[in-house]
């Protein structure tokens, strides 16, 4: 049994605390944004146009401990050395002995997008051979398939690929849209992310899927452009890379984008419609698919 301890605190004394946690005692820290899930939620890292990030404003920070008489009077010592107000609320809660690899593999199932289309993960056996299955290991970047948004942008590759178009997917994540492309019969696919974990994730995947992606930190300038482009982040620096995006996409071609909760969609396409209108091609559980030709 173990003892999971959540703070919510700023950004400005997020490290500060999590310093404090090591030094009472704690097993891990990680740091979380406390809005997720919600409008407000907003990328660790900026992306082009917007400045960096280092933490959230609003943080949760989440220690592991191992269970203890002492150990809300140890993380209250801790704070108060390290300089820090005690929080009113601090959570605890108890968290079983587990085989965390295999819990953490059960919770990515193989995923059905279409007749001809599924995820599998790395460790499962595909359910269709025949289908198009893009075997996949999410490693440390977001992109399981499983979110809405992933399916949104999967159904819009398997609508519009046809074969020998380039492609690019902005913030590539596990790489999942760039291999669903290769694999739905694209030409050139490039894939970018801000986070080298990311990439790194993605070059794994390619490799697994057999398929060639070139992969690119987004600070690499590209010059080319492509017929489909594709982008599923959130919705603020989604926002702020439209003229990015609208740049390197080509005459006549299609542009998708996701991350964006239905209530957000018409800034986005407000954002964009200097460079190409927008229309809401499809929702999934609150979540949108704004599609745009050049």
């Amino acid at each position: 049994m173990w003892v999971s301890v959540a703070i919510e605190t700023d950004a400005a004394h997020a490290e500060t605390m999590s310093d404090a946690l090591l030094a009472a005692g704690a097993l891990s820290v990680s740091v979380e944004d406390a809005l997720a899930g919600t409008e407000l939620e907003t990328p660790q890292f900026g992306e082009p146009g917007s400045p960096t990030t280092p933490l959230w404003e609003r943080s949760r920070v989440v220690a592991l401990f191992e269970p203890a008489e002492d150990l809300r009077k140890r993380i209250v010592t801790a704070l108060k050395e390290s300089g820090l107000d005690v929080p009113a609320e601090i959570a605890f809660e108890e968290v079983a002995e587990q085989d965390w690899v295999r819990l953490t593999q059960s919770q990515f199932e193989p995923i059905k997008i279409s007749e001809r289309l599924w995820i599998v993960p790395s460790w499962h056996v595909a359910p269709d051979p025949t289908a198009i299955n893009l075997v996949l290991d999410p490693g440390l970047a977001f992109g399981t398939g499983s979110h809405p948004t992933t399916r949104l942008c999967l159904e819009w590759l398997e609508e519009t690929i046809v074969p020998g178009v380039s492609v690019l997917d902005y913030g590539c994540g596990s790489g999942i849209l760039a291999i669903a492309a290769k694999k739905l019969g694209a030409g050139e696919t490039a894939g970018v992310d801000i986070d080298p974990a990311a990439l790194s994730a993605a070059a794994d995947n390619a490799k697994r899927n057999d398929v060639t992606i070139r992969l690119l930190p987004s600070t690499a300038p590209i010059e080319e452009r492509f017929d489909r482009v594709v982008a599923n982040i959130l919705t603020n620096p989604l926002m702020l890379l439209a003229p990015v995006l609208a740049a390197r996409l080509a005459p006549g071609g299609r542009l998708a984008l996701s991350g964006v909760l239905e209530s957000q969609a018409e800034q986005v396409i407000a954002a964009y419609a200097p460079y190409l209108p927008l229309r809401v091609g499809a929702t999934h559980e609150g979540w949108v698919r704004l599609e745009g030709i050049k």
